[in-house]
């Protein structure tokens, strides 16, 4: 699809509560309305800008090299069984995966510039990269539906284990263990595995839409509960406004509703020109650089882009092998079932935020999934 953005609006249904259904309308409304109640519902979409390296794309294929880690399905890296009994390849992953590696996008800044301003409620997100929080977000008015690795415990007696000794361990490819000498069972971040519900939090907070005066959802397929029904939570002549690649969950049916197709990052941008915040919105993305070259990075070709993505993903799985220390030998009968053709995961109803049928790791990793199109 590109990066074009294009706004739909129905004009057979007359907005209610808008001028129009664009965003200048909105901006108009936010404005006189004193609106600040604002819920922000995310998934994939989002994050894809960031680099992050996702399983099923023939261009990576992190998520075949998976393969590599011996294991009869890939999905069982994360599976809760199969990491009580093998926490290794989960880590070696881990390692390669863990926050601080990629800066946060666009839209994440957004999202923070929403919540500087005053006018965030809650913000509900399916991706466990941690960026809103790299971005600068507190972490109170973040909802993880499928938890992240900001946090993490002992699987056994629940012990919360210090942040700093988890990235020590994730850094040395080690795992880690409870801290409770009679405990001393095994850490995991707080991310939703197989076999795991989702966070309290998440049903704690499912009642904010209710109260929310404008609601902004991005990135994602909203097609799996119950992440799912969060926007028909909304009261009725409440803005909706959609930031996606395709139109999902519903979202246009109602006379208020707001439809900006396209890439996440440019509809943000345009939500920040109508609303006047512009420079505030690249200033504050501009903090989350680390390195001032990599603005240059960030502007290169498509194809460029493509091509460091590649190579991010070989460099991955080379990490990946050399930390669970694989044979030449292991490698070469790894490559021979490989020519085989691979069984596919049921589908597990989880949401990537592509718009497609959703399988395996979509509800642990849903930004990993696939590529946005």
């Amino acid at each position: 699809m590109g990066n074009e953005e294009s706004t739909v609006v129905d004009d057979s249904t007359r907005p209610s509560v808008l001028e129009a259904r664009n965003m200048e309308a909105v901006a108009k409304y936010i404005q006189q309305h004193d609106v600040k109640r604002i819920v922000v519902m995310v998934g994939a979409g989002i994050s894809t800008s960031a680099g992050i390296p996702d399983f099923r794309s023939p261009d990576t294929g992190l998520y075949a090299n998976l393969a590599f880690l011996d294991l009869e399905e890939p999905e069982d890296v994360f599976d809760i069984s199969f990491f009580r009994e093998n926490p290794k390849p989960f880590y070696a992953l881990a390692k390669e995966l863990y926050p601080g590696r990629y800066r946060p996008t666009v839209a994440h800044s957004f999202i923070k510039l929403l919540y500087d301003k005053g006018l965030l409620l809650k913000h509900f997100t399916q991706n466990i990269d941690c960026l809103e929080r790299q971005a600068g977000l507190s972490g109170d008015k973040i909802v993880e539906a499928h938890g992240s690795f900001a946090t993490q415990r002992c699987i056994e007696c629940k012990t919360p284990y210090p942040d700093e000794e988890m990235q020590k361990k994730v850094h040395h490819g080690e795992v880690p263990h409870c801290l409770v000498p009679q405990c001393n069972g095994l850490v995991k971040p707080d991310i939703v595995f197989f076999g795991e519900a989702l966070p309290e939090s998440f049903f704690r907070s499912r009642d904010l839409p209710e109260q929310a005066d404008l609601c902004i959802v991005m990135g994602t397929s909203l097609s799996v509960q119950p992440f799912a029904s969060l926007p028909s939570f909304c009261r009725e002549g409440v803005p909706r406004v959609l930031i996606n690649m395709q139109r999902v969950g519903g979202l246009g049916s109602r006379p208020d509703d707001v439809l900006l197709l396209g890439d996440c990052d440019v509809g943000v941008r345009k939500f920040a020109k109508a609303m006047g915040w512009e420079e505030e919105l690249e200033a504050l993305w501009e903090q989350t650089n680390p390195d001032p070259k990599a603005r240059e990075a960030e502007n290169a070709p498509l194809q460029s882009r493509d091509e460091r993505l590649r190579d991010e993903v070989d460099r991955l799985t080379e990490d990946i092998e050399r930390t669970l220390g694989l044979t030449d030998a292991y490698q070469q009968r790894v490559r021979e079932r490989l020519g085989e053709p691979s069984k596919q995961g049921q589908s597990n109803g989880v949401d990537s935020g592509a718009g497609e049928e959703s399988t395996g790791l979509d509800h642990v990793f849903p930004h990993l999934a696939r590529k946005f199109r």
